[in-house]
């Protein structure tokens, strides 16, 4: 005999909410403050071995050695930042004034801001790799559109090739950004072929051909995403290309979201001025002399601070993206309050 009995979950009582999240934060906190110390008592050793920055807090160093963080925030600092505010600007003008034209717009605002940074012959490596998906995606067949398209991800692991790139730029961050954008660029060409292939586009190869290139350079997603599927972004920008994403509380959310990205990357900034988390994660000796209570902070500090990194990263292209009318994935979710780390995105 079936039962359609489902047992109810009780809330439990607030005194024993309380006492959990006092223990919660209190060994939070705790296991910070022990890690924060250690990291003050071979704060000398550390500078020697992995040169501590002179930090933007008086009397702390800061830790440079997380690389993705290190390295988007000087990007930020030197370009990136100016040029997602400008397309962010010309996004509302064309909502406000030519909806229209925002697609068209913003395709060709992206794909000159990807050219400053990148340089034309960074740009053309791009142009190449979605002439050749398009091409391929054409005839439909999804096993060959995923070799092509693996093999064109391949290409930034061939020596020559790196050889040749390398020349292009003076510096190796600018090397490293075009390495970022062919990768993510290409999950995106593998969204565009898998949807051609699986419900072909009823719309002529030239408007196909369009929409891709504006799906590739979107600026917001174009460096390190998030990444959406093809189908998901033409079908929202058609949406607010009609004219319709005129609310009076975009500049309210704008201004808030933006306080809250600003927030969170000033405590990752505290995080990396306080606690030497990563530098020390990379010595042998610092990890087998680590007290336990120190180890268990290193533990939760490098976990937060991935955390937190990625509010930064995504948030305020999903931000962006949001004001265009897009739908961008969530954003991770607080790991200390999680049963399993896979619930975090």
């Amino acid at each position: 005999m079936s039962s359609d009995f489902k047992p109810q979950l009780s809330p439990l009582p607030w005194p024993e909410v309380f006492v959990y999240w006092v223990l919660s934060l209190g060994s939070h906190l705790y296991s910070f403050y022990q890690l924060h110390k250690f990291s003050k008592e071979h704060e000398a050793g550390l500078q020697r071995e992995f040169q501590l920055e002179n930090g933007i807090l008086k009397g702390f160093k800061r830790d440079p050695s997380d690389f993705e963080w290190s390295f988007w925030t000087e990007w930020a600092k030197k370009s990136l930042l100016c040029t997602l505010v400008g397309h962010g600007i010309l996004s509302r003008l064309t909502t406000f004034f030519y909806p229209k034209l925002k697609v068209l717009a913003l395709t060709v605002y992206d794909f000159l801001a990807a050219s400053s940074v990148l340089g034309f012959k960074g740009v053309s490596v791009l142009l190449l790799h979605v002439s050749v998906a398009f091409s391929v995606a054409q005839l439909r067949k999804p096993s060959l559109a995923w070799v092509t398209n693996l093999l064109l991800l391949s290409t930034i692991y061939i020596q020559p090739l790196q050889k040749i790139q390398r020349g292009w730029y003076s510096t190796e961050e600018e090397y490293y950004l075009l390495l970022f954008s062919v990768a993510v660029c290409g999950l995106r060409f593998i969204s565009f072929s898998l949807e051609h292939c699986w419900s072909p586009l009823d719309r002529s190869r030239v408007v196909q051909l369009f929409w891709l290139f504006s799906y590739t350079f979107y600026h917001p997603f174009f460096y390190n995403g998030p990444i959406i599927t093809f189908k998901a972004y033409t079908e929202q920008m058609r949406r607010s290309a009609e004219g319709n994403n005129r609310e009076e509380s975009v500049l309210s959310y704008a201004l808030a979201r933006s306080g809250r990205v600003l927030l969170w990357w000033c405590l990752a900034e505290y995080m990396i001025h306080v606690m030497y988390m990563h530098s020390i994660q990379s010595n042998e000796t610092y990890m087998e002399i680590l007290p336990p209570w120190a180890l268990g902070g290193l533990a939760l500090a490098l976990v937060q601070f991935f955390y937190v990194k990625y509010l930064v990263l995504f948030g305020f292209p999903s931000m962006l993206a949001t004001l265009d009318g897009l739908v961008p994935p969530k954003l991770p979710r607080c790991v200390s309050i999680l049963y399993s780390f896979t619930g975090m995105w």
